[in-house]
């Protein structure tokens, strides 16, 4: 792999104009990818889901470079119906549009030619990786005091041009102080065996407000991998909600430091699976400072050989005194095939908190199916009701009522 890597490394370079500065930076990033590899199951935080091993088994041999130089047609059916929206369109890890038609362009500030730099770069190789290989980062800043009129919808679209590629996409979100953002990513292809590696970093100012709505929910055979990084200052509040249904494997891990007084962060999601499909929701919340805040849910369904894993971790230093970190997961299986692992942690350094983690798991009541059948469904609809109540908690928590209906709407959710 090394070889190909260097080969495919070089090609990156004939037809950009990085500066030197940046070049270098990137040669360093694939040296250190080099030295680390993908990640396997003799790293803690891999030991559920060991892609290095998924990647040799569903794909074999990658190339690391994608070549997007030639543009690709945008086909309508792609876009949500029903929602007024701002939009950015990724096909096959190519910026094809770029829509803030709702947003006043002043308040609003977009680069695509920054410099890199090493934050995150020692967190895993993956991110790396990302660094050394992708054309172009983006970022977004939102000015003081401007919230968006109407959510920004990044589509993350592969076509059927695309097989054993490795594409890398990165954005930097700048929120700057008093404003807000409501960013819905769908993730939706007809490519299959890729391996699609994607890095947002977040800087929440004082009294910004972040929503992030992740969805993953058609089915491909794509391989993914996402980080989220997020940084709040004081009276900052970030809500970050996943569905995790579509793809043969995906890993969506979440860093978020609480770094301002009276930050709060939320973390909610779920899992629908089966056909042997693998993912894994992965969190760390860091309480860095007195009187902060966070909440993390987490609801499984499986069936037909699948798996979920949900790691989750609320760290507490000695200075966050006040803090309150709640954090909980539940799974159903649905047949003796499926799997769940949870790992949730707590370390605390502080005396004066409230937290608490927990995780559940288990089979559909059949005493409550024989209820329901008895009131006149059959033992399908009586299944079916029992399913959507139990992650109608967790889509509840989605504040945004529009976004709410959407999101039940594409996931076919029947109340």
């Amino acid at each position: 792999m090394e070889e190909q890597l260097k080969i495919d490394f070089e090609k990156s370079f004939k037809n950009s104009n990085f500066s030197t500065k940046k070049k270098n930076l990137k040669k360093e990033f694939l040296n250190k990818f080099i030295k680390e590899g993908l990640p396997n199951k003799s790293l803690e935080n891999w030991k559920f889901s060991d892609i290095s091993q998924i990647i040799k088994k569903e794909i074999g041999d990658l190339s690391f470079y994608n070549d997007i130089s030639t543009p690709n047609k945008i086909e309508p059916s792609i876009y949500l119906d029903g929602l007024e929206q701002n939009s950015i369109v990724f096909i096959n890890g190519r910026a094809e549009k770029i829509d803030f038609q709702f947003e006043e362009k002043n308040k609003v500030e977009i680069l695509d030619d920054f410099e890199l730099n090493n934050n995150c770069s020692n967190i895993n190789s993956l991110i790396n990786l990302n660094n050394a290989f992708v054309d172009k980062s983006f970022k977004i800043v939102i000015k003081e005091n401007y919230s968006f009129k109407k959510p920004l919808v990044i589509y993350h679209y592969t076509n059927k041009k695309i097989k054993s590629k490795n594409i890398n996409l990165r954005i930097d979100f700048i929120l700057e102080k008093n404003s807000s953002l409501k960013l819905i990513d769908v993730l939706n292809d007809l490519s299959e065996k890729n391996f699609i590696n994607t890095f947002y970093s977040f800087k929440l100012n004082q009294d910004a407000i972040l929503k992030n709505y992740k969805i993953d929910f058609k089915n491909n055979g794509n391989i993914k991998y996402s980080f989220t990084n997020i940084e709040q200052e004081k009276n900052s509040l970030s809500e970050i909600f996943i569905v995790s249904s579509g793809s043969d494997f995906n890993k969506n891990e979440i860093n978020c430091n609480l770094n301002g007084k009276y930050s709060s962060a939320f973390v909610n999601g779920l899992f629908s699976l089966n056909k042997k499909k693998h993912h894994e929701i992965k969190t760390i919340i860091n309480h860095l400072n007195e009187n902060t805040k966070s909440y993390q849910l987490i609801k499984s369904v499986l069936e037909n050989d699948a798996r979920a894993v949900y790691q989750g971790k609320i760290f507490v230093n000695s200075e966050a005194q006040k803090t309150d970190g709640y954090q909980l997961s539940k799974a159903i299986l649905l047949d003796e095939t499926t799997e769940f692992n949870a790992k949730p942690e707590l370390e605390i350094y502080a005396d004066d908190v409230k937290c608490s983690h927990g995780s559940a798991s288990g089979s559909l009541n059949e005493n409550s199916i024989f209820y329901l059948m008895s009131r006149g469904l059959n033992y399908k609809e009586a299944k079916e009701l029992l399913i959507n109540g139990f992650l109608l908690d967790v889509i509840e928590k989605i504040t945004d009522s529009e976004i709410k209906n959407l999101i039940k709407n594409m996931i076919g959710f029947k109340e």
